[in-house]
């Protein structure tokens, strides 16, 4: 194997998720954060839409984040008890760095579908997974029922076309994992068969 190849691969089998609370400082810094979301431009974009973007909230907003989420909450469980609502406004606190993933489903250019612009967005927020797993920094993706609120889409000034994905945490890992074992090859792919359905 040429080392390209080696070291590729290394890497994205290095990578795994590291959940939030396990974060700690210190996270990249601006440098390294330049880093992370330069590699985000490497992915796929069908037409150069650019149909995504990341919103960072730093330190100072994440009170403001925390209110979003225990809002969320509240309007989901009226019943929800004061440890719940402290419990989803701590969520926001967690990571040192934050970021919220925002996809643009639909613009004036109905030919590229919103299948495509996720897959798009997934593809930026792997390549920044990737790099920062390259700079020696644990990540996570958070999502939950309160991407979907009114009070964070209005806190992130989310248009009626864009959506919020999922957040990607990075900090520096306490405490990690052993590796998980990989799915087979043979467990995601298959052969379409000469003949099929439709031939």
């Amino acid at each position: 194997m040429n080392p390209a190849a080696q070291l590729a691969g290394e890497l994205i089998h290095a990578r795994q998720t590291i959940l939030p609370k396990r974060l700690q400082a210190p996270g990249p810094d601006a440098t390294q954060l330049d880093q992370i979301l330069r590699a985000a431009g490497a992915a796929p974009d069908h037409g150069q839409l650019l149909p995504w973007r990341f919103v960072i909230v730093p330190q100072e907003a994440r009170g403001a984040l925390g209110e979003a989420f225990a809002q969320s909450l509240m309007e989901r469980d009226p019943a929800a008890q004061p440890g719940q609502a402290a419990q989803a406004r701590e969520k926001a606190f967690r990571a040192p760095v934050l970021l919220l993933a925002v996809v643009r489903v639909r613009d004036d250019d109905p030919s590229i579908t919103p299948n495509e612009r996720v897959l798009s967005a997934g593809c930026a927020v792997q390549n920044m997974l990737l790099m920062a797993t390259a700079l020696g920094f644990g990540s996570a993706l958070t999502s939950g029922k309160a991407l979907q609120s009114h009070g964070l889409r209005q806190l992130f000034g989310l248009s009626v076309n864009e959506a919020a994905l999922c957040f990607v945490n990075l900090g520096t890992a306490s405490q990690r994992r052993p590796a998980r074992i990989r799915p087979a090859v043979s467990a995601y792919v298959s052969t379409l068969a000469p003949g099929s359905a439709g031939s």
